[in-house]
């Protein structure tokens, strides 16, 4: 064998063993190369849905560190943006308080500086309810593709003047099928985390499930949509198949 074979192969060998130490307790789920051509804050090189009777965890991880990278503020609502760490799931809407069938159910963590869509909960503690939409915190969305966000695009769902769906109790009041349960995320180094309970353990434990990190933006007329996903910044599985199964 030539020297110059040896020492690629020597080289080869050493980046995949940097490789597997850099993915390391990062088992299981769905894996993923990092890209350098995206944000590392939002490289996702892991996604993970485990489960323990009633209770997932959600899990993701990046080649950067969650949670570093925010929107800078507007000063308005319309044309602002939202940040997210997204698991789109193949559960039934219906199981989280939404009408059967409503599109598809994500859980996604979100950060945005020019509005707050988590009524009931103070998460910066300073007294007031309406403030702190730019501290991470947890939604159930769902998504629907839609023509007017793009080709290909998907927003959150509209409700439609008059119409009255299935909301869950905790649903923020905006006129979209979103979900504001109070379930803080927990971000550690390159990874966040969500637990969430569930009615029933068969709910969560035949779900299939993805990874995205993307970027949304609110529309300046309230059902243009009103919320689309105008940047998807990585998909874990590349092409949104929800490859992940709970506890594998």
């Amino acid at each position: 064998m030539k020297q110059s074979t040896v020492v690629s192969f020597a080289a080869a060998a050493l980046l995949a063993f940097g490789s597997a130490q850099a993915h390391e307790g990062h088992a299981g789920g769905i894996q993923a190369q990092p890209a350098k051509a995206v944000n590392a804050d939002f490289d996702i090189v892991h996604a993970k849905v485990s489960a323990q009777g009633r209770v997932a965890v959600f899990h993701m991880a990046v080649s950067g560190k969650a949670g570093k990278t925010r929107p800078a503020a507007t000063g308005k609502l319309a044309g602002s943006s939202v940040f997210s760490y997204v698991w789109p799931t193949s559960i039934d809407p219906f199981e989280v308080g939404f009408d059967k069938g409503a599109g598809i159910l994500a859980l996604a963590v979100t950060a945005h500086p020019d509005f707050d869509d988590t009524p009931l909960y103070d998460e910066n503690g300073d007294g007031r309810l309406d403030n702190d939409g730019n501290l991470w915190h947890s939604h159930w969305v769902v998504l629907k593709p839609t023509s007017a966000c793009g080709k290909d695009a998907l927003a959150v769902v509209d409700i439609p003047e008059g119409q009255k769906p299935r909301l869950p109790k905790t649903w923020p009041g905006l006129p979209i099928l979103i979900d504001s349960p109070g379930w803080d995320p927990t971000f550690a180094g390159d990874t966040v985390e969500v637990r969430v309970p569930f009615d029933s353990e068969g709910v969560i434990g035949h779900a299939k499930f993805d990874g995205v990190t993307a970027g949304l933006r609110v529309n300046a007329s309230v059902h243009a949509p009103l919320l689309c996903v105008a940047d998807v910044f990585k998909l874990a599985s590349g092409d949104l198949s929800l490859p992940g199964q709970v506890n594998r």
